[in-house]
C-alpha cells in the first residue's frame, strides 16, 4: 500500500487539508494518508533551525510522496527556510508544475502548463551581507539543472500533444546564466520535434495580461524566480488563486501542494476555496497509481465549478469550504459507481 505524508500546515491549511482528506477517503483511496506537522505555527511553539520537526522528517522519508498544505514563511533573516523550498531541495524535487486551465465560467479560455526549475536560481538561498547596508544574492544556474527541467518540459509537451515550448529568460541582461538555460531548452526540446520560442520575462508578463490565449497548447518553462512570477501572473486568469494546484516532481519522490498561501486572517471561518487543495491531492493519487479516482475528482470539481451552485465566495457563490468539498466528493463517488 502506498504511503503519503500529509502536512496540515498553517492558517487555513488544516481545514483545507481536512476537506481534501474527506474527498479522498469518500472515494475509497487505498493510499495510507499519514498526517504530520510543519510550518511557522509549529516553529513558533518549538523554535529550532527548521519549520519541519524530526518526527515529520521520519514520516516523509518513509512515504512514497507527500502533500503539503499551505504554510507560512516568516520574512525574517532569523526564520528558517520555507517548508516548500526545504522539501524541494532535500528530495531534489526539481520540477514544479502548475497547469493553467480555466473553467467554462471564466472570461478567458486558457489551457497551458507552467514548468519551473525549483532547486536553483535565486531560491538556492546563497546570499550574504557585505556591510551594514549592502548584501549580495547569487543566482546559481547549472547545465545539469537546466537540462533536466528542459527534458521534463519536453516530456510534458509530447505527452499533451503540444508542439511548442516557450522558454522565458532575461538573456539580454543575464547573458551567462540564461545563456546556459536557453541552450539546454533549445537543444533538448528541438530534439523531440518541438518548436522553441524565447520570451523575455518582462514581455512575457505583459503578454500574460494582454493576450494569454497565445500560449494555449504550449508548455512554458523557466528558471526558479522567473517562473514563480509567471505562474502567479497566469493564475490570475483562473478566477481565484484558490483554484491553482501544483506538483513538485523529482526522479523518485514528489510533493503536491496548492499554490496559494496560508491566509491566517481566514483561519477557522470555513470559507476558503478548497479546489487547489483537493486537486493537488487528486494529482497525488494519480502519481501513486490511482488514476481512476484522480480523474473522477478532477471531473467532479470541474462540474461543480462550471455549475456555480456549490462554490465559495471567491467563485461567486456562498458555499462553505466543507460544503463545496462534500459536493465534489458526492459527484466523484457517483462517477466511480461506488
Amino acid at each position: 500500500m502506498p504511503k503519503a505524508a500529509v502536512i496540515r500546515g498553517d492558517g487555513v491549511g488544516p481545514e483545507l487539508v481536512d476537506a481534501m482528506l474527506f474527498v479522498l477517503k469518500r472515494c475509497n483511496t487505498s493510499v495510507e494518508l499519514i498526517p504530520c506537522e510543519a510550518g511557522a505555527e509549529w516553529w513558533e511553539r518549538h523554535n529550532g533551525d527548521s519549520y519541519i520537526p524530526e518526527s515529520t522528517w521520519k514520516i516523509l522519508r518513509e512515504s512514497n510522496a507527500c502533500f503539503k498544505g499551505p504554510t507560512t514563511t516568516i520574512p525574517s533573516p532569523k526564520a528558517p527556510r520555507s517548508v516548500a523550498v526545504t522539501l524541494r531541495q532535500t528530495f531534489d524535487l526539481y520540477a514544479n508544475i502548475r497547469p493553467i486551465k480555466t473553467y467554462e465560467r471564466s472570461a478567458r479560455q486558457l489551457d497551458f502548463i507552467c514548468v519551473r526549475e525549483a532547486t536553483e536560481g535565486l531560491y538556492a538561498g546563497i546570499e550574504f551581507k557585505i556591510g551594514d547596508d549592502a548584501a549580495i544574492a547569487i543566482r546559481k544556474i547549472t547545465r545539469k539543472g537546466c537540462e533536466r527541467i528542459a527534458k521534463k518540459a519536453g516530456e510534458i509537451a509530447v505527452e499533451k500533444g503540444y508542439s511548442k515550448v516557450i522558454a522565458i529568460t532575461k538573456r539580454n541582461i543575464l547573458k551567462e546564466t540564461d545563456g546556459i538555460f536557453i541552450d539546454a531548452v533549445t537543444s533538448i526540446c528541438s530534439s523531440k520535434g518541438l518548436q522553441v520560442e524565447e520570451y523575455y520575462i518582462d514581455n512575457m508578463c505583459q503578454q500574460l495580461v494582454k493576450n494569454p490565449e497565445r500560449f494555449n497548447g504550449c508548455v512554458l518553462v523557466s528558471t526558479n524566480l522567473f517562473m514563480d512570477v509567471v505562474s502567479e501572473t497566469a493564475s490570475a486568469h483562473l478566477g481565484s488563486i484558490g483554484n491553482v494546484y501544483s506538483a513538485n516532481l523529482g526522479d523518485s519522490y514528489a510533493m503536491f501542494e496548492p499554490a496559494h498561501g496560508s491566509a491566517p486572517k481566514y483561519k477557522g471561518l470555513n470559507k476558503m476555496n478548497p479546489t487547489a487543495t483537493i486537486l493537488s491531492g487528486a494529482w497525488m493519487l494519480e502519481y501513486l497509481g490511482e488514476k481512476d479516482i484522480a480523474k473522477a475528482i478532477f471531473d467532479a470539481t470541474r462540474d461543480v465549478i462550471n455549475e456555480g451552485r456549490y462554490v465559495t465566495y471567491d467563485l461567486g457563490g456562498n458555499a462553505t469550504t466543507s460544503k463545496m468539498a462534500e459536493e465534489i466528493a458526492a459527484r466523484a463517488v457517483k462517477m466511480l459507481g461506488r
